[in-house]
């Protein structure tokens, strides 16, 4: 009888904590960035450092020359996590400045497969180009 009492009580916790990643605030850290063509080919992959932060309204990425912060402002999420840090997907829809003071609409994807969580992010003015980053660690924020 207890164990049927329990199950409810155990499928709340199991559901609760898929959502409890989303909207959270996170870091992102990575050590290796890939850079990909339109296709999704590899083209070259650098050893830098970088850390994305997300937050409610914005994401700033901080590549491994820092003197090139990138900030968006977040118009649109979507987050659907089975096991949180684990395995789902967050797919995000920012606006970012570029140096030249232009905007770039961006299209980020944090996924994790399997315990491996990699971000990929495509700009819509850049088709032929992505950045992926496998992370190394994630910390709330």
């Amino acid at each position: 009888m207890k164990n049927l009492l329990l199950l409810p009580v155990l499928l709340l916790f199991v559901q609760f904590g898929s959502f409890a990643q989303c909207g959270e605030e996170v870091i992102l850290s990575a050590s290796k960035t890939e850079y990909l063509n339109g296709s999704g080919v590899l083209q070259k992959t650098v050893d830098e450092s970088s850390t994305i932060e997300i937050s409610k309204t914005k994401v700033v990425i901080k590549p491994g020359n820092a003197d090139q912060v990138m900030t968006g402002t977040i118009t649109s999420d979507t987050c659907n996590w089975k096991t949180p840090y684990t395995e789902g997907l967050t797919v995000i829809h920012a606006l970012f400045d570029d140096p030249s003071a232009e905007q770039r609409h961006v299209t980020l994807k944090l996924e994790g497969i399997s315990g491996k969580i990699t971000f990929l992010m495509e700009i819509q003015e850049m088709p032929d180009k992505k950045i992926r980053v496998s992370i190394d660690k994630f910390v709330k924020k």
